[in-house]
């Protein structure tokens, strides 16, 4: 089982905890996993104060946004990229900064290399993202966040 998917499965188990059984047909809490008044067991996750849905995504998109940073994908590459080239290029007279003149001497190629960058940190599984790409996270945070809510629930 790659890291991703241990990670997933935390979560997954961190949203049941996090969110009890509803019934939306009757609308009422279910929290034995089975309504009592209509006996079904299609049931929702609620949050309270948050929502309600199917499945548990949406609840572990809240956790992870509720208590994580997401990862400034801009700010990470650029300091990727000033660990890599001299931080400042001579051109002429100037002093630039490399990363400047790069993003504005060439936006495509700047923004393409910025999502291989993002893309290469994904598949060494050091960000996750559980909304399809449109939010990244730190893994490290998200292992740090686990073991602190496992902790706190243990005690």
């Amino acid at each position: 089982m790659s890291k991703r998917e241990t990670i997933y499965n935390q979560l997954t188990d961190l949203a049941f905890q996090e969110s009890i059984p509803f019934c939306y047909l009757c609308y009422k809490k279910a929290p034995t996993g089975r309504c009592d008044n209509c006996g079904s067991d299609d049931l929702m996750r609620l949050m309270e104060g948050v929502g309600c849905e199917y499945d548990t995504d949406w609840v572990i998109e809240h956790i992870l946004k509720e208590h994580l940073e997401p990862v400034n994908q801009a700010e990470s590459f650029e300091s990727m990229i000033e660990g890599c080239y001299p931080t400042e290029t001579k051109v002429g007279w100037l002093e630039l900064s490399t990363a400047d003149i790069l993003k504005t001497m060439d936006e495509v190629s700047w923004d393409i290399a910025k999502d291989e960058y993002i893309s290469s940190l994904e598949e060494d599984e050091e960000v996750m993202s559980f909304d399809n790409g449109s939010t990244y996270y730190w893994a490290h945070d998200i292992e740090n966040l686990i073991e602190e809510k496992l902790e706190k629930e243990a005690s």
